[in-house]
């Protein structure tokens, strides 16, 4: 199955807010939720500043902590981004703990983040952040495509900023959003090497299957004792048998008396 990727391009990033808009309006967002969020970033010292903009989203990450700890499969992995059917959120919030980005956020009860637009792109249609992008920051498609096009953009870049380069593709075993920085990524707050959380590592490593190991164990005690008790009521018939026999064989006894 083919896997498909989100580019942007924060060299490109205007800040305007139109794909914070498009995608509430869009994707039918209730007051006070929303999955994209652009935060300005200011670094240096006056006179010498230098800024941009943090397109706060989801990264879709390959190796994605938050779909490793849902325990109803309410996130999960499709065409290489990272879903969420909000219909079987049990509202644990163990992924809002979990994302190495602070991405998913609660609401309503349950879990909140962008889920790629998949009923829109699946009508063949783009993502409604990207058909609005006003200067071309954002783009979808096959993800070697849009690796290709990072590459081209990022080289094209670094001219004017010598540090260009593009994330995503190795961190958490690659990223379904790959970004062209202008320049080192922690300055606008974004890990060079996200680490999943250690929770995420203990549900992975120890809660789930040490749950195999119960739900294996629990199968395996009802097996014997199913086994026991089939042989209790084995054992049961037997003594009632034997019962029964001695009861007509008292009644021949007596019958016999009573002839005599």
């Amino acid at each position: 199955m083919a896997e498909y990727a989100f580019l942007l391009d924060l060299g490109r990033c205007i800040g305007c807010q139109a794909c914070v808009a498009s995608c509430k309006v869009g994707n039918e967002l209730g007051e006070g939720q929303q999955y994209i969020e652009l935060i300005e970033k200011t670094h240096g010292e006056f006179p010498n500043l230098s800024g941009g903009w943090d397109n706060h989203r989801c990264f879709h990450c390959a190796d994605a902590a938050c779909v490793t700890v849902c325990p109803t499969g309410a996130l999960f992995k499709e065409d290489g981004l990272t879903r969420l059917d909000r219909s079987v959120c049990s509202g644990c919030a163990y992924c809002t703990e979990a994302c190495p980005y602070e991405v998913p956020v609660m609401w309503e009860g349950k879990s909140s983040k962008c889920d790629g637009c998949a009923a829109t792109v699946s009508a063949g249609g783009n993502p409604w952040c990207v058909k609005t992008c006003p200067s071309n920051a954002l783009a979808y498609g096959p993800r070697e495509e849009i690796q290709a096009e990072a590459h081209r953009r990022a080289d094209a870049m670094r001219d004017r900023y010598p540090n260009a380069e593009v994330y995503g593709e190795t961190q958490l075993d690659g990223l379904g959003m790959l970004v062209v920085m202008p320049d080192d990524p922690e300055l606008l707050d974004i890990p060079i090497d996200p680490k999943t959380p250690f929770m995420a590592d203990v549900w992975q490593k120890v809660v789930q299957p040490g749950a195999v190991v119960l739900t294996l164990g629990a199968a395996v005690l009802a097996g014997v004792g199913g086994v026991i008790a089939r042989r209790r009521h084995e054992e049961e018939l037997v003594v009632l048998e034997v019962e029964r026999v001695i009861d007509e064989a008292d009644e021949a006894d007596v019958a016999k008396e009573e002839e005599g």
